[in-house]
């Protein structure tokens, strides 16, 4: 009997347990062109459209086998809700923010109907779209920017790290502190349209922070929100983490969603009894450039190292083949 896709990711998500076949996922993006092409759906529409944005993530499970459905590409669309400037990008290219509203650390006041702004109402549609379609059946997993992210997009990257960097402590922690209703609010939000998991994305990566200055700044931050929100968390954390996964899994998320950069036997051996861990394909030098058999061994790996859910390691590259998207599926049900 062909097992339930929800089934196989909400176990897998909680504590790890492994269902008849290791489930595929894509807490973030796997919109490519082809795919688009397929679906009907393209950028930048599926950014601004609820219908178009739940088509499109319906066909990472129609058309690609994916045992999830996502339907929020952009990472921007809180910050567009806080008033920040936004180019919503093209069919080539992701949004981006043009303008830091707070670049000089002013206050940060989250709107009263902050979660009815456009570039948030169309997520909760979305979501609620895809839960009709496929409530129960195939995982849906939502997605929000923590407050480090968030900070990124309001006072600009480069200008937030060089205050971490100088030691002003009290910016910092006044940013994210008025940064995080906002998290919290777009959590439950899409907790009750109908996502079953939520992918908390905040980049305190590797390149950019050390492990220190998650402990001291984020992970309390993480703790407070896991404490105020209904549902699954997957942290989603770029870059080589390697020398912060034991801090990820004391911050009450479920999951780790992690880059090919850490290695999945370290991981699993790490902290894979803590937390569920999601990933880690490689997207440039595998599902863009690889061929199929690069993805399937790739994939294989994980599967065999114990990865609760084999995905790729972040949103995947515009011109990713779509054959390559589908090795991984036809890797986790090899043998099943």
């Amino acid at each position: 009997m062909k097992p339930n896709s929800c089934n196989l990711v909400m176990s897998a998500v909680f504590g790890g347990r492994q269902g008849q076949r290791p489930p595929v996922g894509n807490p973030t993006s796997i919109v490519c062109h082809e795919l688009m092409d397929k679906a009907g759906a393209s950028f930048p529409e599926a950014h601004l459209d609820a219908q178009a944005m739940a088509d499109l993530a319906l066909a990472g499970n129609e058309i690609l086998g994916f045992d999830t459905v996502m339907p929020e590409y952009s990472v921007i669309q809180e910050a567009a809700a806080l008033g920040a400037r936004v180019d919503w990008g093209d069919r080539d290219k992701m949004p981006d923010v043009k303008e830091f509203p707070n670049a000089d650390f002013s206050d940060i006041v989250v709107p009263d109907d902050f979660l009815e702004k456009p570039s948030c109402r169309v997520v909760l549609d979305a979501i609620s779209i895809l839960r009709r379609q496929v409530g129960g059946k195939v995982a849906i997993i939502g997605k929000v920017m923590g407050p480090w992210t968030l900070s990124y997009h309001m006072a600009g990257t480069q200008n937030f790290l060089l205050a971490l960097g100088m030691g002003e402590k009290a910016k910092i922690t006044k940013m994210l502190g008025q940064l995080m209703p906002a998290t919290i609010a777009f959590i439950n939000a899409q907790f009750q349209a109908g996502a079953d998991i939520v992918v908390l994305a905040d980049h305190a990566t590797g390149n950019l922070v050390g492990p220190y200055h998650y402990e001291e700044h984020l992970l309390p931050i993480h703790r407070e929100i896991t404490a105020q929100v209904g549902g699954p968390l997957i942290l989603h954390v770029c870059g080589n983490c390697s020398d912060r996964l034991e801090l990820f899994a004391q911050s009450g998320v479920e999951g780790y969603h992690f880059e090919w950069q850490v290695d999945s036997q370290d991981a699993v051996r790490r902290i894979g009894k803590e937390i569920s861990l999601v990933g880690n394909i490689n997207n440039p030098q595998v599902l863009l450039q690889g061929t199929p058999e690069d993805v399937f061994k790739q994939a294989r790996y994980a599967i065999e190292a114990g990865v609760h859910i084999i995905a790729p390691e972040c949103a995947i590259p515009l011109t990713t083949p779509l054959e390559n998207l589908q090795a991984i599926v036809e890797a986790a049900r090899e043998g099943y």
